[in-house]
């Protein structure tokens, strides 16, 4: 499929600082730069659908350091996307007019908050037949770190505590631990219960209502095989999982509310009150090869995505309000471009 050349310009979302907030500081721009020419495998994407991630506004908040010499300003925000190849570098293995999806590693200056992004094509695969463009968009950091936290490390029949089932990394843990045939039981506040049972949860455990989450999960005994904590609360929750995670059982810290959770855990050794069991603290790795085995599992009903929420391009702002208020029961998305067709079924764009 030939597409017309981008144009020397495009409409972006741009920041250079984040006092206040990262949106508080972002502005729309009707004539930034497009990506500079095309590098070896690199791609230009026309972006049609990004799915926001907390670490899109954490990381660029960890300080002028980090945004000025790893990001650059001014950047344009956003990681996960979905959209159409418009032009290849000499080495790329797609074709103009493919729809692809992936998404960057971590934030960069030229973010999916824009018209046209690069990348390589090692971060990117062609979104499967019959997935829409924003289930598409919706598989990246989020559903990859999920999967990476439970692959290699679990199996049929093995027992899961997911701390945080309701959130962006819950939503799609649960689903996967359940594909593999694990059981699953999860904490979440009681408005997100009714969720976390439909996306597949054998447990809910309401901790807004159980009052000491660690004496609840002691009472159970130790009967989990592997913990995921995307929370990092209670405090405890690690110095006690030897009553209830197995020996040779790993503790999976995806998140937490602050760095000094990490540290603690990390530095208080077993001898002194510590955990007794193998604390790992996850770091994404961002691979072709996970990108298209979660397409594959949308693409077979076996993987279902949850929105709560879409915004139009201009409503960016607004979709960022939405992300850290805490409130988000699943993804929320951005149509960049314009929606009609995003969520269309590809095949006239697939890979021929």
């Amino acid at each position: 499929m030939d597409l017309p050349p981008p144009p020397s310009t495009m409409k972006a979302w741009l920041y250079s600082g984040t006092a206040s907030g990262l949106e508080k500081n972002m502005y729309l721009d009707s004539s930034a730069r497009v990506p500079p020419p095309l590098n070896g495998d690199e791609v230009l994407v026309q972006v049609l659908s990004t799915a926001l991630n907390p670490a899109d506004f954490k990381i660029p908040e960890m300080g002028p350091h980090v945004r000025h010499l790893v990001i650059g300003m001014p950047a344009s925000p956003g990681m996960d996307f979905c959209g159409r190849v418009v032009s290849t570098g000499p080495g790329a293995p797609f074709k103009t007019g493919q729809l692809v999806y992936g998404c960057h590693s971590m934030p960069v200056k030229f973010g999916a908050l824009a018209q046209y992004l690069s990348i390589s094509s090692k971060l990117i695969a062609p979104v499967p037949e019959g997935v829409n463009v924003d289930d598409a968009a919706s598989l990246g950091i989020a559903a990859q770190s999920a999967y990476q936290a439970l692959d290699g490390y679990v199996k049929e029949g093995d027992k899961v505590f997911i701390n945080g089932g309701s959130g962006g990394c819950g939503i799609f843990a649960i689903q996967l631990a359940k594909y593999i045939g694990c059981f699953v039981a999860v904490t979440c506040s009681t408005k997100n219960v009714e969720l976390c049972y439909r996306l597949g949860a054998d447990e809910v455990i309401d901790y807004t209502a159980v009052g000491d989450l660690v004496g609840a999960l002691k009472k159970k005994g130790i009967v989990y095989d592997h913990i995921i904590d995307h929370i990092g609360l209670p405090s405890d929750l690690y110095f006690q999982c030897h009553n209830f995670l197995r020996p040779g059982g790993v503790f999976m810290q995806v998140g937490a509310s602050a760095l000094t959770t990490f540290v603690g855990r990390v530095g208080w050794p077993s001898f002194l009150g510590g955990g007794k069991r193998k604390y790992v603290i996850f770091f994404f790795k961002n691979t072709q090869e996970h990108t298209v085995k979660l397409g594959e599992l949308v693409q077979k009903g076996a993987l279902k995505l949850q929105f709560d929420s879409k915004y139009d391009f201009e409503d960016a702002v607004k979709a960022f309000d939405r992300l850290r208020s805490g409130r988000a029961r699943g993804k929320v998305l951005v149509h960049v471009a314009n929606p009609q067709g995003a969520s269309a079924v590809v095949n006239d764009f697939l890979f021929q």
